[in-house]
């Protein structure tokens, strides 16, 4: 089965952009559906982009459309995220997952992920 390692957070400003990235390992990539996840401190955790095996079926939480994109390297097994423009309101702890690979698709239900990573904490100061 896949494990998953986050790493790239860190303490940034707002307006600044950041990447973080998810290594993934013991498992084939690039047949799984990935989602990026966040929690902010007293909130459940929240879905903030995903992607399907294929690279052409994305998803955005409208927060974060527009600024956040969401990229996959199957050749090296990388999962990432591009941050833009971020906000306060963009601090959290944030989670790579993957689906079963019995599925091709993403989904927008964080139960149906199968596989997560420890996380790793971005902070915007304002």
């Amino acid at each position: 089965q896949v494990q998953l390692v986050e790493s790239g957070g860190r303490l940034v400003q707002a307006g600044d952009s950041l990447s973080v990235s998810c290594a993934a390992s013991g498992g084939t990539f690039s047949l799984h559906a990935m989602g990026w996840f966040r929690q902010a401190p007293g909130k459940e955790r929240e879905l903030v982009a995903a992607m399907a095996r294929s690279t052409t079926s994305t998803y955005y939480a409208d927060s974060v459309k527009g600024r956040f994109t969401i990229s996959r390297d199957n050749a090296n097994n990388t999962l990432y995220l591009q941050m833009n423009s971020l906000k306060p309101e963009d601090t959290a702890v944030y989670y790579c997952a993957a689906r079963s690979p019995y599925y091709r698709e993403y989904s927008v239900n964080i139960n149906s992920y199968a596989y997560w990573g420890q996380g790793t904490q971005v902070t915007v100061s304002s």
